[in-house]
C-alpha cells in the first residue's frame, strides 16, 4: 500500500512549504509529480520554483514542456505519471488518482480554505478504509512540521 501524508498548512502558503519538501524528495533520489488544478496554477508554481531562493536550484519541468518524462520533478494538471515518479503531491484539493504505482502520496492543503480541509478529511477516510498507511502533519507557530496523532 502507498504511504499517504497529509500536510495541513496553517502558518505558510503552499509556495513556501512545497519547495523544501520537494528538495527532500530529490535528496533521496525520488522522482516526483506535483498535480495542480489548472494551467495558470501550474505556470505560477513553475515560475516560483525557479526563483524561490537565490542559493538553490530545484530541477523541474511542466507537462506543457518538451521532455516531461525526463523531469525529476514534474508539475502537471492531469492524473498521468509521465516521469515515472514514485511520489505524487496533490495540492489545492486535487482529486486523488489511483495511487497503486506510487510509494508515497502527499496532500498539501490550506487550513484556511474550507473546501480543501473538507476534501482532505474525505480523502483521509477513504484512503484509511482502503488500507493505506496515513500520517498527518500540521505546522506549528514557527512553520515547522509537527506529526499529529
Amino acid at each position: 500500500m502507498t504511504e499517504v501524508l497529509f500536510y495541513h498548512l496553517t502558518e505558510s502558503k503552499l509556495e513556501d512549504a512545497l519547495p523544501p519538501l520537494l528538495e527532500k524528495c530529490l535528496e533521496r533520489d525520488w522522482r516526483v509529480v506535483v498535480q495542480v488544478p489548472d494551467e495558470a496554477r501550474r505556470d505560477r508554481l513553475d515560475d516560483h520554483l525557479w526563483s524561490f531562493r537565490d542559493d538553490s536550484f530545484l530541477p523541474h519541468g511542466t507537462d506543457a514542456a518538451p521532455h516531461a518524462d525526463e523531469q525529476p520533478v514534474l508539475i502537471t494538471i492531469g492524473p498521468e505519471n509521465a516521469n515515472a515518479a514514485t511520489v505524487r503531491f496533490l495540492v489545492d484539493g486535487m482529486v486523488t488518482p489511483a495511487l497503486d504505482t506510487y510509494q508515497r502520496a502527499v496532500f498539501l492543503f490550506d487550513g484556511f480554505q474550507t473546501e480543501q480541509v473538507e476534501h482532505a478529511r474525505t480523502e483521509w477516510k477513504r484512503l484509511k478504509a482502503e488500507g493505506h498507511q496515513l500520517t498527518y502533519w500540521q505546522q506549528d507557530r514557527d512553520g515547522r512540521w509537527a506529526k499529529k496523532g
